[in-house]
């Protein structure tokens, strides 16, 4: 027997009792005789079995309300995509359903035989949906970063995307090598006439369809969390009347594109405004809404994938 061999055996059980539990509806006494273990034990498998990803769950049944809301909020702003997912009434800011329903999203265009460009933003929503895709062969299609993910120190962000998606799938990428703030607007300008990352920008720009996130601009703005940006440029983004970003880009309550501050040293590929390609923003949440609401204002998106409870307050908003 291999070292491995114990972990396989149990990560077997763990299915087992996954699919015994979720799919053929025992219940946790009867796993337990059907594997010959205690009650207890039964229990830990079927745990097992979701924390290792064994077994996933995707809503497939419309809800009659969140339908109508989807409705309503492609009516109001002319979306070209828009899903609305059930609220869990015990968390406001979790992302568990907003992510399956963007990895849904992301799947199906990906398992398309016709070639497509997919760009990418960054972030906490969308690395979690990302987690949701499973092993896809999709050489034929391509990846490209809209934003980059290194700080001024260098570090790299956590929540990237791009590469991961693309170890899933198998599809060639583009990341954005750069940092995402540049110290002075022509260190930023000479970076952006570098060769490759003028290609990368012409294929982002061409993109058949946009995945992003959507951040907010307050004390828990990411791109000041994540350090990417200082206490000080977030503040004087303040006072130019920024609201919420859309990788990296900052705008106002109408949804205007930011001058000055950290727009104009920001390495990200420049935004379409008003998109005409299909850029879906994803994102939830209370501290989100004037964020999100702004970003729908300004046709800085065309597409949303959100929650009820946000999609009610963001109707309420008008």
């Amino acid at each position: 027997m291999t070292a491995t061999d114990p972990e396989r055996s149990r990560l077997d059980d763990a299915a087992r009792a996954g699919w015994l539990y979720f799919i053929a509806g025992n219940t946790q006494d009867a796993i337990a005789r059907k594997l010959n273990v205690s009650r207890p034990t039964a229990q830990r498998l079927v745990s097992l079995a979701l924390s290792e990803r064994l077994i996933t769950f995707r809503l497939d049944h419309p809800i009659a309300a969140c339908m109508e809301l989807e409705a309503r909020l492609t009516e109001r702003y002319g979306l070209g995509h828009c899903q609305i997912v059930p609220s869990d009434p015990g968390s406001e800011n979790a992302v568990v359903g907003i992510a399956e329903a963007a990895a849904d999203f992301l799947e199906q265009r990906l398992r398309a035989t016709e070639p497509i460009v997919v760009a990418l933003g960054t972030g906490r929503t969308l690395r979690a949906a990302v987690e949701q895709i499973p092993r896809l062969a999709c050489p034929q299609h391509r990846l490209v970063s809209l934003v980059g993910h290194i700080s001024m120190q260098g570090s790299a962000s956590f929540f990237d995307v791009l590469a991961r998606l693309s170890d899933l799938v198998q599809a060639p990428h583009f990341p954005m090598p750069l940092p995402v703030v540049m110290p002075t607007r022509g260190e930023r300008d000479q970076l952006m006439r570098l060769e490759p990352v003028r290609r990368i920008c012409e294929l982002a720009e061409a993109a058949d369809v946009s995945l992003v996130g959507i951040g907010r601009m307050d004390e828990n703005a990411p791109l000041f969390i994540d350090g990417f940006i200082s206490a000080s440029e977030l503040e004087e983004m303040h006072r130019l009347g920024a609201v919420g970003e859309v990788t990296g880009w900052a705008f106002d309550a109408q949804g205007q594109i930011i001058a000055g501050g950290t727009n104009d040293r920001l390495t990200s590929v420049p935004r379409e405004v008003p998109a005409t390609r299909l850029v879906v923003g994803c994102a939830m949440g209370p501290g989100k809404v004037l964020a999100i609401h702004a970003a729908l204002r300004g046709r800085i998106i065309n597409g949303l994938i959100t929650n009820e409870t946000t999609a009610k307050t963001l109707l309420d908003l008008g």
